[in-house]
């Protein structure tokens, strides 16, 4: 059964988290993350597409859809992130006017990756001269594992699920020296997945720029919450306490929920979701961190309430993944949840923000 919990630490955050943080925070300024991503091949803005026939159908005044399919060439949003983390360690080990495609050439990168993370990783690793090793559990299609190995990454199974290839990764970084690179953060691990959120800002501005007004709400896609932090961080800062944020997770991963509801972050156990980029049972403590100050509502849905959305974006000419149309899912259930559409004062005048986050994948 789909929840939506109302956010009690709204505007104070989670003040247990702070130790583990040491003093960081989500990035809110997009400046140098374009910079840097605006000297990588395919570093096009993506598209805001007005979804006017759907928001009719739906009963609100406005429905536009920030579409992240073909970014960089490489299907998802994630292309932003490890790419620019990855940049930003070239950019620092280099001079001006240095030649950047050799900057780290005898690094390797690890991660593990549900996928996109990983296309992200091997991609950058390629553009400065890097090498990248992908950690994939058994549950990953082998169609990403191809992908992976046409970017020049090594792809290494492990593990029946995401957190198994996380510890394989893990190890791997150190036993052979390799740069571990998550888009999730725990204690003593925090920059790097701070720098990978940094990269997500880039279409968060863009968005920014692309409105005609400001959105009265915005629903967010959440697995471990970098997406989801990021644009939640960066609409605060342009739009302040207008738009009513609401991040939307898997029934089957409410990690970032349960976190709010106990107050400390804590993993969140369940069966494997087909929102396959959502299932993380456990957060990025740095997003939790954000979300948990910024956004007004955390919900769930349903696997086939975010089947249900997937099968509405491709008949409005938008076709994604369970994990994609997550934020949709979540508009749609809380349309239809009369206690929730109160709370989040959701109405005909309604004017809502979603992110497709990838393309239509087998998740």
């Amino acid at each position: 059964m789909s929840q939506i919990l109302m956010n009690s630490c709204r505007g104070r955050g989670l003040p247990e988290l702070a130790a583990d943080l040491g003093g960081v925070t989500v990035c809110s300024d997009p400046t140098a993350a374009r910079a840097l991503l605006g000297r990588c091949p395919a570093a096009d803005v993506t598209p805001l597409v007005p979804l006017d026939a759907l928001a009719a159908a739906l009963g609100i005044a406005r429905l536009d859809a920030k579409d992240e399919r073909g970014r960089m060439g490489l299907g998802s949003f994630k292309a932003l992130g490890a790419a620019h983390a990855i940049a930003k360690l070239a950019a620092a080990s280099s001079g001006p006017g240095d030649d950047l495609s050799k900057a780290l050439e005898g690094e390797t990168f690890v991660c593990a990756s549900a996928g996109n993370h990983g296309l992200s990783v091997a991609a950058g690793a390629r553009l400065f001269g890097a090498k990248a090793v992908i950690y994939l559990s058994e549950t990953v299609p082998d169609e990403f594992a191809g992908r992976l190995r046409e970017k020049g990454a090594d792809v290494v199974r492990a593990g029946a699920d995401y957190a198994a290839s996380m510890t394989a990764a893990m190890a791997a970084a150190e036993r052979e020296g390799w740069r571990l690179l998550s888009d999730s953060s725990w204690p003593g691990y925090i920059e790097p997945a701070h720098d990978v959120m940094e990269g997500y800002l880039v279409m968060a501005a863009e968005a920014g720029e692309q409105l005609e007004q400001p959105p009265s709400h915005i629903f967010l896609q959440a697995g471990v919450g970098g997406l989801a932090a990021a644009c939640a961080v960066f609409s605060r800062k342009i739009w302040g306490d207008a738009p009513k944020i609401c991040v939307v997770e898997p029934e089957f991963a409410p990690a970032l929920k349960a976190s709010i509801e106990a107050g400390k972050s804590v993993v969140a156990p369940g069966p494997v979701s087909a929102m396959g980029r959502l299932d993380c049972k456990e957060s990025s403590i740095l997003a939790l961190d954000a979300l948990a100050r910024d956004a007004e509502a955390f919900m769930t849905v349903t696997e086939d309430e975010a089947a249900a959305a997937v099968t509405m974006l491709d008949q409005h000419g938008m076709s994604s993944s369970p994990s994609g149309a997550a934020g949709l899912a979540g508009l749609v259930v809380a349309l239809g949840d009369k206690a929730g559409r109160a709370a989040l004062d959701l109405n005909a005048d309604s004017r809502v923000l979603l992110y497709i986050s990838e393309g239509a994948i087998d998740d």
